[in-house]
Parts: C-alpha cells; structure tokens; sequence
C-alpha cells in the first residue's frame, strides 16, 4: 500500500510538470496541419461556390493576360515591354495556381502527390544555414535602423560628389553659351544644357531626399537606456516568457527524473553485500542521468515548438549542436567515467587509493565522488574525471590511515616533542610544550616519519656505577635498582601508566659499568615524557646513594716509569 501511495504521488507531480505544455499547446496559435483542416471543413460547407468562384478568377486573369500581351503588341519603349513581360509571368503563375487549386477541391486530394518527384541531396551547408537563417533575421531586424542610417550617410556622401561634379558641368556649359562665337559650338552646347540641368536638378532631389530621410530617423532615435529598456521589456513580453518557460521545464524534468529514479531506487532496488550498490543499480543509475537529460531536452524543444518561436528554437538547437560536437572530443573520458560509475574501472568503492600524498577510502562513485579519511575525519568531494588514472585496492582494517590523529603528541625528525591540533590533506599543525606552533605541509610531515607517542613509548635511561661493583653489577645491582624504581613509581603516581620496567647490564665503559632501565609508559603521559625520564635518572642516584653504590666520574691514569 505504501508503494502504490509512493508512485500516485510521483506520477501526479510529472502531470503537474508537463500541465504548463499542454495548456501552452491549447492556447498556441493554430498549427499549419489545422489551418489546412480548417481549410478543409471550409471546402466541404460549400464546394461548388468555391468552384465557381475560381472558375470566375480563371476567366479574369485570362481576359488580363490577353490585354497585356496586346499592349505589349503595341508597345514600342524596350522598358514597357519588359514590364509588360514581367506582369504577363505573373498572370501566369496564378492562373497555374488557380487551376491546380480547382483541380484539388474538384478532386479532394492533392494533385502534388502524384508528381514525380525528383531526388533532393543532403546538404550540410543547406541545413545549417536553415537553422541560422531565424537568428541572422533576427539580427537583421535588430539592427536595420543603424544599417539604413548608414546607408544614408553613405548614399549622401555619393550624392553631394555627384551633384557637385553636375553642378560645375552646368556651370560650365553656361561659360562656354557665353564665350562661344561659334553658332554649331552654340548650338549643340546648347542642347547639352537643359539635360544636366536635369541631371542636377535629379541628384540634388535625390540628395534632399536621402538628408530628410536621415533627419527622420535621428529625430526617433532615442537614448541608449531607453532603446535598452524598451528592448528588454519587448523581450521579456513574449520572447523572454517562453525561454522562461523552457528553461523552467528544462530543470523541472530534470528534478522530476531524479526524484522519480531515487523513489525507484528505495523500493526496489538493494544495496549489495557490505553496503555497496549492484551493478544493475548503478547501470539503472547511469541510463536514468542520460534519459533525465535527454527528456529535458526534448521538453525544451517542445515548449519552443509550440510557442512558435523559430528564432529560440534554431538558437537552442544550434547550442545542442556545439554541445554534442564539444562532448564528442572528450568520448573516451567519458567512457572512462562511465567504468568508474558502473564500479568496473580502475577505482571502485570501498577500496583504498592514494591522493594528494594521503589514503582515502572511496565511499561513493558519482559524478561527484566521495572520498573518507577516518584518521583525518574529514571527508572530499571529488570530481569523477580526478579520478581518471587513479588506482584503487582492497584494505585490510588495520591498515592505518595517518600516522597520527589530532591531539596526539609526536617527534618529528628528533626534535621535541609537540601535540598535533590540526589536520588535514593540505597541512598539519603542531603545538611544542612552551607554545611554539610549527606548520608542515602534508607530504613533508609523512615523509619526514612521524614517530607517534600516544599510542606507547620507551624510554631508555642509561645509569653507570664504578668498577669497583663489578662482582654485584650483573646479579645484585639490576634486581635492587629495579625494586627501588617500582617503588617510587608508585609513591609518585606513574604506576599506573607504567607498561613494562627493566634494568637489565648495558655495557663495560672506559670508566664506568653502564645499566641501562627500559620502561614503557601508556600514550596518556606523552606530554610529560621528558619528566619521567628526569625522575628515572633522579631514582637512579637516590638508590645509589642508599646502597652506598659509587657513580664513576671520568678520570685520568698516569702511570710513572722508574
């Protein structure tokens, strides 16, 4: 029942996401498949008046047909006969199309689908510049003010070349009618004359024209802010609503096919053995990211095709185009991600790898994946395609993940010891007893080997007694050191701590026999490691100077030769 109530709910919110589309096809204009229906219910209601009625048309077109090609029987100017030819081709063209009309309604069916159709080759060229011809109209329209107003300055620029250049040949005639004593040289300038008045009365119209027609459209132009205003509310008024909505439906399939495959996911599909997802259910996963995707982009197209808006449409159908052709050069990472995804690649989850110098545990592969460090105890967020060329391995728990964890105390490189209070992949941060802070990036502290002395440490004191006990420092001396150093352990309170003691015969020194007291303390009394092995030298001497036990100095010998 829990189920059932699960997957209403799910398809009930992908109805509610495609309702937006279905109420946008209801109120979008009429398609041209209706409008040919609408066409067709017309032609039923009343198929013969249609008919007479292009039979009428037929009749006029042919009386007008007949009337040009008698004016142009008649006609003697070259320029009216070609006018004449160009309205006679177009008298023709519709009367083939009233004909082939009649023949249609007459028929009922369309007369083209029984032509013969001639082969059409498929052009990459041809298809591209249909998809961008909406956007370079668009950008035409955008910008036809600024290309007429420079049209016009470039005509005017023409212009006042020309008209001044016919302005001195009329200046110039007239100087000549007035020099010339010649009656031929007269006469024919004189016929020259009133032609170039002609000429530069023509351009000089031409060119008032071109300068009021420039005058007109800088007295409409309006500010930058106005034009950018007006543009933007023109935009977001029809145009900018439907990319809107695309956008909006867009991530909304996108939200609907995630929320929809995690709903799957938790009532169907099982996590297999030691938590980690089958490879059914990341194969499920992977198909479901390329559907969702997919499906929005569709449901994108679909909410420009019913808006009607070729120039959205070409523009995001252009973008796709990119998109897949960008996507295309990176194919064989992708096919690596997806190996990684489906946990068949050289990473897989659960397992161990190296990065930034430091192990981690993957706990997810995704798109982003999730990599742990439990002794660091922070977690990444990885990019799959980091992952590429990375190496993975199985673990063994004890396996430690960093020599040291935060508040430990450590040595590193023999200096003193110090407590750790920050971690991370990046750098880590020590405290030395006094407050001096020390920073090491992270590959440096691992590969200077830290040594860690909170888990258990020893410390190695060696003690020396004269040779003058040579016959106890081996039995005696050791049992009764170790006894007294028990004891005081315990009077002042490091029993407790105190893993393991040993006093055992070191060495024979140049002037003293050495012992040597190993003890090993818990790591809860690192930080006072140094004042511990004080306090073994200090029982050391105590003991000593009860039993009466000398402790050699260095000394000299001179032997004298008589």
């Amino acid at each position: 029942m829990y189920k059932r109530k699960n997957l209403i709910v799910v398809f009930s919110c992908l109805l509610l996401l495609l309702f937006p589309c279905w109420s946008m096809a209801e109120g979008s204009p009429a398609t041209d498949q209706e409008k040919v229906e609408q066409e067709v219910v017309q032609v039923e209601n009343g198929p013969a008046e249609m008919l007479a009625s292009l039979l009428d048309l037929q009749k006029n077109l042919t009386a007008q047909i007949n009337m040009s090609k008698k004016k142009l029987k008649a006609s003697t100017s070259d320029a009216e006969k070609q006018a004449l030819e160009d309205e006679i081709a177009q008298l023709d063209k519709q009367l083939s199309e009233t004909t082939s009309d009649f023949e249609r309604i007459a028929t009922g069916v369309e007369p083209a689908l029984f032509l013969e159709k001639k082969p059409q080759s498929f052009s990459w060229k041809d298809e591209m510049a249909s998809l961008l011809e909406p956007a370079i109209k668009e950008l035409k329209r955008f910008t036809v003010r600024a290309r007429q107003k420079s049209d016009l300055k470039e005509k005017i620029s023409e212009l006042e070349l020309l008209t001044a250049a016919a302005s001195e040949a009329v200046k110039h005639l007239e100087s000549v009618i007035e020099k010339t004593t010649d009656k031929r040289v007269l006469k024919e300038v004189k016929g020259l004359l009133p032609e170039w008045r002609n000429v530069n009365d023509r351009l000089s119209n031409k060119l008032e024209l071109a300068k009021r027609e420039l005058g007109n459209l800088e007295e409409q132009d309006v500010s930058l802010v106005e034009s950018s205003s007006k543009s933007v509310k023109d935009f977001f008024r029809a145009r900018g609503l439907y990319l809107i909505v695309a956008v909006i439906t867009f991530f909304a399939i996108l939200f609907g096919c995630r929320l929809f495959y995690r709903l799957i996911a938790a009532l169907y599909l099982k996590m297999g053995r030691n938590g980690k997802k089958s490879f059914k259910m990341r194969l499920l996963n992977i198909v479901f990211q390329v559907l969702s995707v997919v499906l929005a982009i569709v449901g994108l197209f679909f909410v420009l095709y019913l808006a009607e808006d070729w120039f959205l449409l070409s523009m995001a159908i252009i973008f796709f185009i990119g998109l897949s052709w960008t996507i295309r050069q990176g194919l064989p990472r992708l096919w690596q991600q997806g190996r990684l995804m489906l946990n068949v690649g050289s990473v897989r989850e659960k397992e161990r790898l190296l990065l930034h110098g430091v192990p981690w545990r993957v706990d997810n592969i995704n798109v982003f994946c999730k990599l742990v460090n439990p002794a660091l105890d922070m977690e990444l967020r990885v990019p799959i395609e980091d992952l590429i060329g990375l190496v993975s391995r199985p673990f063994d728990h004890d396996e430690p993940w960093f020599p040291c964890r935060k508040g430990d105390w450590v040595t590193v490189n023999g200096s003193s010891r110090a407590r750790v209070v920050s971690l991370s992949h990046e750098q880590v941060e020590l405290v030395e007893r006094g407050g001096r802070r020390v920073t090491y990036p992270t590959d440096a502290f691992l590969q200077a080997c830290p040594a860690n002395l909170s888990r258990n440490y020893r410390l190695r004191v060696p003690f020396g007694v004269s040779y003058g006990l040579q016959d106890q420092v081996t039995s005696t001396i050791p049992a009764v050191l170790k006894e007294y150093i028990d004891k005081r352990m315990e009077e002042e309170g490091y029993a407790k701590t105190c893993l393991n003691l040993q006093v055992e015969f070191l060495q024979a020194n140049a002037s003293s026999l050495d012992l040597l007291v190993i003890a090993d303390f818990e790591g809860s009394v690192a930080d006072i490691l140094k004042r511990i092995e004080r306090a073994i030298q200090r029982w050391c001497v105590d003991c000593c100077t009860i039993n009466d036990w000398e402790i050699p100095f260095p000394q000299l010998t001179v032997h004298k030769v008589e």
